[in-house]
């Protein structure tokens, strides 16, 4: 099959039927055809400056070890020979007479000449010892610079069937079935519908079951094709894919050229199932503007089924006046490229080696295989909790096949310490002003998996779960239902907590299914007083808000919190600034159009996820967290990662401001002026409770209006009082100070050994009459003790 790569210089070969000339160099085939097949086009001068640059570089070049300005061209020594280094000799050798004559002067000079040849000889022997490495060298540099060329090519990047960078319009098919099945549905990974026959189903499928039928993408500009991903058709009812095929390529899309392997034409192996995919590289890279994909054979209980992409390199043409450049991406000066596990812990290091007065490294926790999970702090103050500012945290990779969350986290933490150190007053407001925790990994071992397989090559779903086979997103505890079904058996549904709900005993017996990573993060949760979350995926290009479950176990039902409003506000800071989300011209990636949504849904009204950590989150923390779907492209190519950054880089930093949202303040003893712990916030009209945390301050996210707060803690008399949040972007500072309860110091002062002062035995005289004293709930919280 045609899975080889043709490395020797070949000479021009002229193929008059097909109107073409074809040129091949090492590694690189270009089609030159004849420009009066395509006006718009002039690929020949193009083509020839490539070549020229190939023909500088290469082995064959000027300056390569063949080349004439290199040590085998004319203009140096050959490769592997030492320049020679002669000896004068004279043209007639002394007579006996001569010998007889010849004078001590002679003698002399004999000697000196033959030292001279010693030294010589020497110089000659050191000259062929420096030649020998250089030569060695060379060779090495050769082969370095044969793998990179090879790599070059190999890592030519996916023009962007995936990614949506390819447009429908820049792909066509020789025949589809109907629409939903057109060949703009011929994208790898692309994802179907739940029912057959819409218009979203899962690949390109062909009409006629034969021989002549392709699919075909338009590049656009000149580019270096180098390889073809395969994929069979998504689907639920059906079984097609495509088993073989051929690669045809063109430059005016009328003459076309099939992909040869030697002397016959190549046939690529294609899949064998619908879902892994299969990459095909050309046997030699080959430079044209159109590609089709030809089967050959497929599945025989099924039909003509595809989904694909192409990887392709652009290639330089002067004459390509229709259309700009490529785009630059950003202009940050980041590390964008995906890093494996080593490769990310010496990112980070080195991040903190940069900025060590705001950063710190900490682990929550190991994996299922030992990888430890890695968490970038970045404060002011790193490694304590200042009094009143707020916590927060991103949280990417729990699907590890779901890439760019990663590196975005990672690019994050970069780009935040560079900003603060070049005085950038947004970013040195944000880090003075809030704890950040970046977490980018929380399933390293899937990741693993998928980055062995490549940015192309993990599907859809190599690498999602835990080493376990642990869906994590789905690993938390249901405590939605918890609550419902409390809530349901209760006369009164006000007596039901509605926040920090315990998590129940079965969850935390030791036969629990419940990953490593998913006991890391529940107590990571539960050691630091988060306020604000996001939890990064991809596959989608939406943000999620909760619940993620639903009641009744319905498939789809809109699901709302208690702070309904504030979360769609969230997703909706997210949404409305990220370049992506904005742009009214993108296509949908799967069936799915959320910008009818502006690209928010609750998540239960897409589908419902029990045991999600955003819902767990919201009801055993004071946390609130989103979900924001990032890209269509589960793990983009590197290339791909500055765009990406780019598109995502205001709402990554937005959203990290709305933590200053609301109210905050601290619930303190009247008499000993100590923060107080646990105390409960109320906010009128909203049916969900936050607590204070150890030091007593607490942090309430709202929407700007005025609210009444009634606030209360074990022992202590209630306190309440309005607080009014504004448009801007600060949260109101709303401080309370609590009254013990006459029963409470009664308690203490026994405790002690004291004796009660006068005072409060009145008062306990006057309360002998009630049958309870005041006291707020107390609703245990349970700790959920971390595995080994």
């Amino acid at each position: 099959m045609a899975q080889t790569h043709n490395t020797h210089a070949e000479t021009h070969n002229n193929n008059n039927n097909n109107n073409t000339t074809t040129t091949t160099t090492t590694a690189h085939t270009y089609l030159i055809f004849n420009t009066s097949l395509s006006p718009t086009l002039t690929p020949t001068e193009s083509v020839s400056v490539d070549l020229q640059e190939t023909r500088t570089h290469g082995p064959d070049g000027p300056h390569g070890p063949d080349g004439p300005h290199g040590p085998g061209g004319a203009g140096g020594p050959t490769r592997g020979t030492p320049t020679a280094v002669t000896t004068p000799t004279s043209a007639k050798a002394p007579t006996g007479t001569d010998r007889e004559e010849t004078t001590a002067k002679d003698r002399e000079e004999t000697t000196e000449k033959k030292e001279e040849e010693k030294n010589r000889k020497e110089e000659t022997t050191e000259i062929k010892k420096k030649e020998k490495k250089n030569s060695k060298e060379e060779e090495e540099s050769d082969d370095d610079d044969e793998e990179e060329d090879e790599t070059k090519h190999l890592d030519c990047p996916p023009l962007g069937l995936e990614s949506l960078r390819v447009d429908d319009s820049q792909m066509q098919a020789s025949s589809y079935q109907r629409t939903g099945l057109g060949p703009h549905r011929g994208r790898l990974n692309i994802q179907s519908g739940i029912e057959d026959g819409d218009l979203y189903d899962g690949a390109w499928c062909a009409e006629f079951k034969d021989r002549h039928q392709w699919l075909e993408v338009d590049a656009i500009h000149l580019t270096r094709f180098t390889g073809v991903i395969l994929q069979g058709r998504n689907s639920i009812w059906s079984w097609d894919w495509v088993q073989t095929y051929k690669v045809q390529l063109s430059n005016d899309s009328i003459s076309w050229k099939t992909c040869m392997n030697g002397t016959q034409e190549a046939i690529f192996e294609g899949n064998q199932g619908p879902e892994t995919p299969v990459l095909g590289l050309l046997p030699v890279p080959t430079v044209a503007r159109f590609i089709r994909i030809n089967p050959q054979t497929w599945y025989s209980n099924g039909t003509i089924c595809l989904r694909a992409e192409i990887l392709g390199c652009r290639v330089h043409d002067p004459d390509d006046v229709f259309y700009p450049e490529e785009e630059q991406g950003s202009r940050d000066g980041l590390d964008f490229r995906h890093h494996n596990y080593k490769e990310m812990r010496k990112l980070m290091k080195s991040v903190t080696e940069e900025c060590p007065d705001i950063t710190r490294i900490y682990t929550i926790g190991k994996s299922y295989t030992g990888l430890k999970l890695y968490v970038m702090e970045i404060s002011d103050n790193p490694g304590k909790h200042e009094l009143g500012e707020p916590e927060f945290r991103y949280v990417a990779g729990m699907h590890g096949n779901e890439a760019l969350g990663r590196e975005l986290v990672l690019t994050l933490m970069q780009y935040l310490c560079r900003q603060y150190k070049k005085g950038n007053q947004r970013i040195v407001r944000l880090v003075k002003e809030t704890r950040i925790h970046l977490l980018p990994s929380m399933n390293p071992d899937g990741y693993e998996v998928a980055y062995e397989k490549g940015s192309e090559l993990a599907g859809w779903a190599d690498g999602r779960y835990s080493f376990e086979g642990i869906d994590l997103n789905h690993n938390f505890p249901d405590l939605n239902n918890i609550m419902w079904d409390s809530q349901e058996a209760a006369a009164d549904k006000s007596k039901v907590s509605n926040h920090y709900i315990p998590i129940p005993e079965y969850y935390t017996q030791e036969d629990a299914t419940v990953a490593p990573e998913t006991r890391a993060v529940i107590s990571w949760m539960q050691d630091i007083p988060f306020v604000l979350s996001a939890n990064l995926h991809g596959g989608e290009v939406v943000v999620t808000y909760p619940f993620d479950c639903t009641r009744d176990w319905a498939p789809q039902e809109d699901t709302p919190t208690a702070d309904n409003a504030f979360f769609r506000w969230l997703a909706t800071v997210y949404a409305s600034t990220n370049l992506m989300m904005v742009n009214p011209d993108r296509r949908i990636c799967h069936y799915e159009d959320f910008q009818s949504h502006n690209n928010i849904i609750n998540g239960g009204a897409w589908h419902t996820v029990p045991g999600s950590m955003n819902d767990f989150s919201y009801l055993h923390t004071n946390c609130f967290e989103v979900t924001v779907e990032l890209s269509c492209d589960k793990f983009p190519h590197a290339s791909e990662l500055p765009f990406e950054w780019e598109n995502n880089k205001e709402s990554l930093l937005v959203y990290m401001e709305q933590v200053h949202r609301g109210i905050k303040g601290v619930v303190r003893d009247k008499l000993t002026r100590k923060g107080i712990p646990d105390a409960i916030i109320k906010v009128e009209d909203h049916d969900h409770d936050i607590r204070s945390a150890a030091d007593g301050d607490y942090w309430r996210l709202l929407n700007p209006g005025e609210y009444k707060v009634v606030v209360w803690a074990e022992g202590y008399f209630p306190s309440m009082r309005r607080c009014n949040v504004g448009l801007e972007p600060h949260a109101t500072v709303c401080d309370f100070t609590l009254t013990k309860t006459p029963i409470q110091r009664l308690k203490e002062i026994r405790a002690k050994g004291g004796k009660i002062p006068q005072d409060l035995q009145l008062r306990l005289r006057a309360l002998r009459g009630l049958k309870h004293a005041s006291r707020g709930p107390n609703v245990s919280r349970q700790r959920f003790q971390s595995g080994p």
